[in-house]
């Protein structure tokens, strides 16, 4: 009997990296300082998932001016200083890589972060060797999730068929990218998000990385 997938796809921040809950403190803060009053969960809600410029764009609307490449330069700054002293894989995420790799079935990052970010959050936690190679970003297509050209650029640079790939997801716009993309979503429940907001087709929400080395590696 053959895998139930051919390649898993992760995204990265939020579900290999526990980036996503330290990123938000830090967005919360230099966003305030702007003039544009928003907690941490605001933040989650507003931007999870999505791009720098997205965000930045949004953030520029509600000030009323300007920000630029130099705000985001700040804010990555701001990232690799608190990444640096605080950041960790996210439990059981390496139990889940090595049952995938014992199953032969290959795997693949796809994120909204840029390859910079990604290289240093993925180094830090000792990840990126896993990953070589694989790594693939929303800097690399044309529209970032929520529409599906990333997660279909990452599965035709793997050569597999759309539906035969699994994607492990922690956001809104990821979950609703995955499934625009004919592929099936396992979602991850976190305190940042609304798990009814990730409920839906083709979608499985799970609570903890060790929960998916059955579904993902178990032949049918």
């Amino acid at each position: 009997m053959p895998n139930p997938f051919d390649l898993v796809i992760f995204d990265c921040d939020g579900v290999l990296v526990d980036s996503e809950r330290l990123g938000v403190l830090v967005e919360a803060e230099l966003i305030t300082a702007e003039g544009w009053t928003v907690t941490p969960a605001e933040v989650a809600s507003h931007f999870l998932g999505k791009t720098d410029e997205h965000m930045l764009g949004e953030i520029e609307r509600q000030v009323g001016r300007a920000l630029g490449a130099e705000w985001l330069a700040r804010l990555h700054e701001r990232y690799a200083e608190r990444f640096v002293t605080d950041l960790k894989a996210i439990d059981g995420i390496t139990d889940l890589l090595d049952a995938l790799v014992h199953a032969g079935i290959p795997t693949c990052v796809a994120s909204s972060g840029t390859p910079e970010k990604m290289a240093t959050t993925l180094g830090i936690t000792g990840l990126y060797e896993r990953f070589t190679g694989r790594i693939y970003s929303a800097v690399d297509v044309e529209r970032g999730k929520p529409a599906p050209d990333l997660f279909l650029h990452a599965a035709a640079s793997m050569g597999v068929a759309p539906e035969r790939c699994a994607v492990v997801e922690d956001s809104p716009a990821g979950v609703t990218a995955a499934r625009a993309a004919g592929m099936t979503v396992f979602a991850f429940e976190t305190e940042l998000v609304d798990t009814e907001l990730l409920h839906g087709p083709r979608t499985t929400t799970f609570p903890s990385m060790r929960d998916l080395i059955e579904p993902l590696t178990t032949v049918r």
